[in-house]
């Protein structure tokens, strides 16, 4: 099996920042996309940041120049450095992972179980 922890969120007030982790544990044979999206009370959960296992990196444009996604491959760990946050950056994070089991050798999808994001104006 495989298991996503993640860690870091919280409430931070406007212009704050916060840091957030996720690592993957279990029988991973490779790690492909690891991302993050966020949902909102009412709304669609969205596409935040996505960081392939190369290092190319995709931003959503309300993001871009504030939020910041890196991975470390040796610990099996994406994480979202986020800054100057907004009220309406406020949601529920969720980490993705598109990966290979080990047995299996087929592709899966793993979600985290999400962490709040508040930011207060």
């Amino acid at each position: 099996q495989v298991q996503l922890v993640e860690s870091g969120g919280g409430l931070v007030q406007a212009g704050g920042s916060l840091r957030l982790s996720c690592a993957a544990s279990g029988s991973i044979l490779s790690i492909n996309v690891m991302g993050w999206y966020r949902q909102a009370p009412g709304k669609q959960r969205e596409l935040v940041a996505d960081i392939s296992s190369g290092g190319s990196t995709n931003y959503a444009d309300s993001v871009k120049g504030r939020f910041t996604i890196s991975r470390d491959n040796a610990k099996n760990t994406v994480y979202l450095e986020m800054n100057s946050l907004k009220p309406e950056d406020t949601a529920v994070y969720y980490c993705k992972v598109d990966l290979r089991r080990i047995y299996p050798p087929l592709p899966y999808t793993y979600w985290g179980q999400g962490t709040q994001v508040t930011v207060s104006s």
